[in-house]
């Protein structure tokens, strides 16, 4: 399996029963990065490794996802995206940082979305990828356009069906994804693209030991991964639209990296993003989805950007 060089392995308890593993290195003030679905820590190996020459990077698994412990969600809330933001702010401070810089991916990227809203005083500088807040993503879906997000629904369903579907061909669950999503399939555009996804994938962007790698994280974390998606049909909404109607927004640096999926689906992901972040930098990118993988110069040249301002 590949590994990051140079880097510490450390399990840290960040709430009751629940501890996180993440790998850590480099020396300066400290970069978070978070990954998205269906990935690990693994995902930052290329932009972690460049940004430890000058930085304290810290790569967590999240809750319910890789090396991290996966609570059973019993009311609901285990896997509210602030629930897995107060893991992550826990996370830093017993690693000695108040205060930090955040990136997050995908589903790390709706943690970070929510650690920047519910813990302004502790995030400096915020990065999103490839992304759209949880309450803003349920409206642009719609029509046809929405099978792109199918798994969006999926996991959507109360508990018992999605687990079971999922966990009867969980490789060939999780694989379509690594597959679909990267730099050939988002060429076309195209969310409703026939293409077939087995033809897509990129080896030297997710080359074999970590597709594997993903693959079994993803098979053994079931449960937890479809708790973290129906989370976001349910109380994730409602923790979004509050803090939309008081007003609260990202008033640190922020800067969010997509494809242009607004296009294909019809909205302005960047007045998307700016109704949350006044001050933000977005752009679109060419690689696909996976862009730390696919692209990790376009991505560390935007971090450091940030970290700039």
């Amino acid at each position: 399996m590949t590994t990051f060089t140079g880097f510490d392995r450390v399990t840290v308890p960040v709430a009751d029963g629940v501890s996180l593993h993440a790998v850590v290195g480099g020396s300066g003030s400290p970069v978070v990065l978070l990954h998205g679905f269906p990935q690990t820590h693994l995902m930052w190996r290329h932009v972690a490794a460049d940004l430890a020459a000058d930085h304290t990077v810290i790569c967590p698994d999240l809750r319910g996802y890789g090396a991290s412990d996966k609570p059973e969600d019993r009311d609901g809330t285990a896997y509210a995206k602030s629930t897995m933001a107060a893991d992550i702010v826990a996370l830093a401070r017993e690693l000695g940082h108040d205060r930090f810089a955040l990136a997050g991916h995908d589903r790390g990227a709706l943690v970070a979305f929510r650690a920047g809203l519910d813990h302004p005083e502790a995030i400096s500088h915020l990065a999103i990828l490839d992304v759209v807040p949880t309450l803003d993503m349920w409206g642009v879906l719609h029509g046809v356009n929405a099978a792109v997000a199918f798994h969006l629904y999926l996991m959507a369903q109360p508990p018992g069906l999605p687990e079971r579907m999922i966990g009867a061909a969980p490789d060939d669950f999780f694989a379509y994804f690594l597959d679909a999503w990267t730099n050939d399939a988002a060429s076309t555009n195209d969310p409703a693209s026939t293409n077939d996804p087995a033809s897509m994938n990129d080896p030297a962007s997710i080359p074999p030991e970590v597709r594997a790698e993903y693959l079994r994280a993803s098979r053994e974390a079931v449960p937890s991964i479809v708790a973290d998606y129906r989370a976001s049909a349910r109380i994730d909404i409602a923790e979004d639209q509050a803090s939309r109607d008081t007003g609260t927004e990202l008033r640190m640096p922020v800067t969010v990296l997509q494809q242009d999926w607004g296009a294909a689906l019809g909205y302005d992901a960047a007045a998307v993003w700016r109704a949350w972040a006044p001050g933000l930098t977005h752009d679109t990118v060419t690689s696909g989805h996976f862009m730390a993988e696919e692209d990790p110069a376009t991505v560390v040249k935007a971090l450091r950007t940030l970290l700039a301002r």
